[in-house]
């Protein structure tokens, strides 16, 4: 079944306001800055927070719609759910953790524990059927989460920032152990992130929400590639700037002029990716026709790199190896002259 959500809900300060589509076998990944709602759309459609108003559906299956009285119960829906803490119960076993869902549908037991221990063959982990939640890793306690979410074949699969909990080595190999599974889902599923890292590996689509709405939705790739607000821009490291063009120059907002390869018209954003910043001790001369001067205002250890927020006429984030930082004598404070090539520049209609 196809998830249609469009519905508006007040919670303390937040008012959100939102319209969602997934298709089965699809997935949605929710990027936003904490406090954005994300989480709060997972409520509503796991029937934990009922809407104000709007209607959220399953195909032909109507779980809220307020103006009807209709709200279907959360342990009535078609839906699995993986909070961030996993909430798996600490005096149950794996299998009797995973086979929860199905007793609690009234399943007898020895089928239900049957179903749980095919699960865990699944996730490669039926040596851990009699384990407790406390000798579990991170990792191992986020595919019982998970096993016990699809045990009972939902059709709209939720996931609360599923990898949060985890050091970032084994986040590599969950992560893709998560996107396996959730190919092999034939259901809607949605992700709440924070991390455009998963947003890249696990989605189809992704919606950014900022205070509440929608700001940008779409193809990983195509969102990444051109942000529409500062959140995204900063989330994936460009520097974003709006501004007018002008055929081969963008005349930004703040009076400083970018030159484009491609010539651009009436209101447009500007975005740079720092690797397309090179950073000079004094002025260079040559090809590169955008060169400004600037201040680095911090320097940052960023993978093999180092990322620096430069100051200036125009502001902009900069990565340069170790090595090169090292030979620039750079720290925090440096005056530097910055250039970046027309054709490096991309520049799309706000």
């Amino acid at each position: 079944m196809s998830l249609g959500a469009a519905f508006a809900v007040q919670r303390g300060s937040l008012h959100l306001e939102v319209d969602l589509a997934v298709e089965p076998g699809r997935v949605l990944v929710l990027l936003g800055p904490n406090g954005a709602g994300k989480s709060t759309v997972l409520r509503v459609l796991a029937g934990l927070l009922a809407p104000d108003s709007g209607r959220v559906a399953l195909g032909d299956l109507v779980l809220d719609e307020p103006a009807a009285g209709q709200h279907v119960r959360p342990y009535d829906r078609p839906v699995g759910m993986v909070f961030q803490d996993y909430l798996l119960f600490p005096h149950l076993s794996t299998v009797d953790n995973i086979a929860f869902g199905l007793r609690s549908r009234r399943v007898p037991r020895a089928q239900a524990r049957d179903c749980a221990l095919g699960w865990l063959d699944r996730v490669g982990l039926i040596e851990y059927a009699k384990a407790k939640p406390s000798n579990l890793s991170g990792g191992q306690s986020q595919r019982v989460a998970l096993a016990r979410a699809l045990i009972g074949s939902p059709e709209l699969l939720l996931l609360d920032e599923p990898l949060a909990a985890l050091d970032a080595r084994t986040k590599l190999e969950v992560r893709a152990d998560l996107r396996r599974h959730l190919a092999e889902y034939a259901g809607a599923t949605i992700v709440v992130s924070h991390d455009p890292i998963d947003a890249m590996a696990l989605a189809d689509e992704v919606a950014v929400i900022e205070h509440g709405r929608v700001v940008q939705s779409g193809p990983p790739a195509e969102v990444a590639r051109r942000p529409r607000t500062d959140y995204v821009a900063r989330l994936i490291g460009l520097s974003l700037l709006s501004g007018t063009g002008e055929g081969t120059q963008v005349r930004l907002d703040s009076g400083v002029s970018v030159a484009v390869a491609e010539a651009a018209h009436g209101s447009v954003y500007v975005a740079i990716r720092p690797e397309a910043v090179a950073i000079y001790p004094t002025q260079p001369h040559g090809s590169p026709r955008n060169v400004w001067p600037a201040r680095v205002a911090s320097a940052t250890p960023y993978g093999s790199a180092v990322r620096c927020d430069l100051v200036g006429p125009v502001p902009l984030t900069a990565d340069l190896t170790a090595t090169a930082f090292a030979e620039l004598g750079l720290a925090p404070g440096s005056e530097v002259w910055a250039t970046v090539k027309a054709h490096e520049v991309e520049v799309y209609a706000r």
